[in-house]
């Protein structure tokens, strides 16, 4: 995407020559490189955002029990709970978090933004957003497209896959996405929605890939949830007024440089940290048994009438 831009700065000097709002470089992304017509781009993530918030209200209303047996129905759990540890707002951006993103380790239908692993953080956060704030569709749209302009600087400078650059670039990344969204949301400027993202991934550096039995539940689901913390804070922190003093570019590039040098056992392997534990390997092994188990099931075929009589 380098015709358009390929780093924060480069955003900013496009949106300052045209006078155009920190969203519409990113359409133009989407028409120049996949030749889309903006109209059909604002419908599609118009979808995308009913299906986010679609497997928000899925976790929350509908039975949440994984095939592993490890995710059990917790975002319900948080949701209900009658003590609240910051208030209800708080508890409910958890909740929410956790329901996406329970939807999709138990099989059903997300929106990878950016990937399924960190498919809770932006429909938690967008969620409670709309719901403290009564921002509007074409407003949560919008931010949407500000989000994957950061998503797009980040893929370029450093990367999206926990398998190249640990949990930092999953969930991370999804973080300083649904903050950045968050600042536009409420009318920040692009310092402060830069901020909020720098801010968002100095919070975030150096998170590995460590889910047990290489299943992205444990302890995945929970760090949606803590994603979705961290970005409302870098967010308030930014709106504030607070700089982040370490350009996010920089930041970014940080990501980049310590994904690089991160061993390969904390990148998605399930070779190291939780996965590696006594007990992530048990459950690693009850898991493959109960697999194989299931799957000899499948399998089997009946057996063939027999001619032999009686």
């Amino acid at each position: 995407m380098s015709f358009l831009f390929d780093s924060f700065e480069g955003w900013k000097a496009i949106i300052e020559e045209k006078k155009v709002s920190l969203f519409q470089p990113v359409i133009e992304y989407e028409i120049n490189e996949k030749g889309s017509e903006e109209q059909s781009i604002l419908l599609g993530l118009e979808k995308a955002l009913d299906v986010m918030f679609d497997a928000v209200d899925s976790g929350l209303t509908e039975d949440m029990v994984s095939r592993s047996g490890m995710i059990n129905n917790g975002a319900k759990k948080v949701y209900n709970h009658g003590v609240s540890v910051l208030g209800e707002n708080f508890q409910k951006v958890i909740a929410r978090a956790l329901a996406a993103k329970e939807v999709n380790s138990c099989m059903g239908r997300v929106v990878a933004a950016p990937t399924a692993g960190a498919s809770g953080i932006i429909p938690g956060v967008l969620y409670t957003l709309k719901d403290i704030h009564s921002i509007e569709k074409k407003t949560l749209v919008e931010a949407l497209l500000v989000s994957a302009g950061i998503g797009l600087i980040i893929d370029n400078k450093a990367s999206l896959a926990g398998a190249v650059g640990g949990c930092q670039a999953e969930t991370g990344s999804a973080a300083a996405m649904a903050s950045g969204a968050i600042v536009y949301c409420l009318g920040g400027d692009f310092l402060q929605v830069s901020n909020a993202v720098g801010i968002t991934i100095q919070c975030m550096l150096g998170l590995v890939c460590d889910p047990v039995a290489g299943l992205v539940e444990v302890p995945c689901v929970v760090r949606n949830a803590s994603a979705a913390a961290i970005a409302f804070s870098s967010a308030q922190i930014a709106m504030a007024g607070v700089d982040a003093v370490i350009p996010v570019d920089e930041c970014i590039e940080a990501m980049g440089e310590i994904g690089q040098s991160m061993e390969e056992r904390y990148k998605e392997t399930a070779l190291g940290g939780l996965a590696a534990t006594k007990t992530g390997k048990a459950l690693s092994k009850k898991i493959l048994i109960s697999d194989i188990q299931i799957l000899g099931e499948e399998e089997v075929l009946p057996e063939k009438p027999s001619n032999k009589a009686c």
